[in-house]
């Protein structure tokens, strides 16, 4: 007796017209391209409709409009559902290429980038074996080679991509942190962490990325472990400094295994010395890794590249392309100066990458050196880009970013309201309302925290806020480079407007 076979459906209940699956046929290449020029108006008919940054909008009421059956026995269509989705989620996200959305470092996307998600998701590709990914690993490898280049790694040069700065900066740290434990004469894929490598520390700017506390703790090594230095007024670390803590480490018998120097902190766009930094790595017998996940795209110009001399140095780079090389989320590299270095990724398992895949002739297998498995071809996004439009084009869009927090700090200097906190590096500025009369300290904070809310709420902008030296800052993050100078004057105008309507509530 023959067993009897069971199928899914292969159309829906709401589109009894149209394939579920894109799978090969002419029927279903035909929904495929229905279901993206529909899902590409809705984004453009409300991002063209949108008058602001954000509606009006609280969480609360985002609460109630989202309270959906999310998954219904029956579905009602792709296309009702589609729009549903336009209506409900779209129209209530932030529209991050709109002049007056400067908050974080949340670039609008390039075109090429977007047309690249969309083969990225139709093929599917998985960059974990060489035998789900055949051409995506080949175009992966071409572009990590040419980025070692870009930074000067050498011919021994490697890397992966990754999603972001937080999985590079853990990816660098654990190398760093094998990398001493085995000078130590200790295994941590055998015995763990050891009293001996409890020893170790790492050496940063107070400032880094908060990655790196974490990374520290998934790593076994605890908060303890990182030695934050207080940096100069300029955001940057004194080399002075991190020699004189070198030294205080080994005095005390603790082993710096890595200082991580920042190449563009997330509020003042810091950019440490990398070449003192090197040296001081370097005399100490410490892992130098960048995280160069902001300041990393000076590399793609003429006019800002000479500000990463010393990078070539590192022994590990972070950098991430959904910030300043506007790429859409996620999208990032992981970098090292030697690809043995990555030994500690490497984990073989016989349904995947098995011993025998390795050599010369064998399959390359990217998992060997990533913490995923599953992983999304993102190094397409990027080779779409710099295909599409050149280095050269994406070089000038930094430069433009650069050149609008120049222009917002002057501008903001010039305006008896704000008070400018440092000149601006980067692409950020950091900077307070002031109101005419003379407030405390703890007034001034609440008055600026209110201010943001105030904005974000009312959907009239989307500004950041931190604090730099114990007190509340706003800040204007600009990664638009078609941002026009009219559109910062708007925008400051807006902040001046709503500080002035706070003190009055105030008062």
């Amino acid at each position: 007796m023959s067993a009897k076979v069971y199928r899914i459906p292969v159309r829906t209940a709401g589109d009894r017209t149209a394939p579920a699956f894109l799978d090969g046929t002419r029927a279903g290449t035909d929904a495929h391209a229905r279901a993206l020029a529909t899902a590409a108006r809705i984004v453009g008919d409300q991002l063209e409709g949108a008058r602001g940054p954000l509606p009006a909008v609280t969480p609360a009421m985002l609460e109630r409009l989202l309270d959906l059956d999310v998954a219904p026995g029956e579905g009602e269509g792709l296309a009702a559902t589609l729009e549903l989705v336009g209506d409900r989620i779209v129209r209530n996200s932030v529209a991050v290429a709109h002049p007056m959305c400067s908050a974080h470092l949340h670039c609008p996307p390039l075109v090429s980038s977007l047309a690249a998600e969309a083969v990225i998701a139709a093929t599917n590709q998985s960059l974990d074996s060489w035998d789900q990914a055949p051409a995506a690993t080949h175009l992966e490898r071409r572009m990590i080679g040419w980025l070692g280049e870009l930074y000067g790694l050498g011919e021994r040069a490697d890397g992966v991509f990754t999603s972001g700065g937080t999985q590079s900066n853990l990816m660098g740290l654990l190398l760093a942190r094998d990398h001493a434990a085995a000078r130590l004469g200790c295994s941590i894929s055998r015995d763990g962490v050891t009293d001996a490598v409890r020893r170790l520390r790492i050496v940063a700017s107070s400032t880094a990325h908060f990655s790196v506390v974490k990374s520290a703790r998934i790593l076994g090594l605890g908060d303890r472990a990182v030695v934050g230095i207080a940096p100069g007024e300029d955001g940057r670390l004194d080399p002075a400094r991190v020699e004189e803590v070198m030294r205080g480490l080994a005095a005390e018998s603790l082993i710096p295994m890595a200082i991580v120097a920042t190449a563009g902190t997330t509020d003042l766009g810091a950019i440490d010395p990398l070449e003192p930094l090197a040296a001081i790595a370097r005399r100490h017998g410490a892992w130098l890794h960048v995280d160069a996940a902001v300041g990393g795209a000076l590399a793609l110009s003429a006019r800002e590249g000479a500000r990463l001399d010393g990078i070539a140095a590192a022994d590990s780079i972070t950098v991430d392309f959904h910030k300043l090389w506007f790429q859409s989320i996620s999208c990032g590299a992981f970098l090292v100066r030697d690809a043995a270095s990555l030994q500690p990724a490497l984990f073989h398992a016989d349904y995947l990458n098995p011993e025998t895949d390795e050599g010369d002739e064998g399959l390359p297998n990217l998992v060997d050196k990533s913490l995923q498995t599953t992983r999304r071809f993102d190094a397409l996004k990027l080779f779409v880009s710099l295909r599409a439009h050149g280095r050269d084009f994406l070089g000038r869009a930094v430069e433009a970013t650069i050149d609008l927090a120049a222009e917002a700090a002057r501008l903001i200097d010039a305006d008896p309201e704000l008070e400018l906190a440092r000149p601006a590096s980067l692409n950020t500025v950091l900077f307070r309302h002031v109101p005419r009369s003379p407030v405390s300290d703890a007034e001034l904070d609440r008055i600026n925290e209110e201010v943001r809310l105030a904005l974000l709420h009312t959907g009239a902008a989307v500004i950041g806020r931190t604090r730099l030296d114990g007190r509340v800052h706003l800040k204007v993050t600009l990664m638009n480079p078609t941002t026009g100078h009219d559109d910062l004057r708007e925008l400051l105008a807006r902040i001046t407007a709503a500080g002035a309507a706070v003190a009055r509530s105030a008062a």
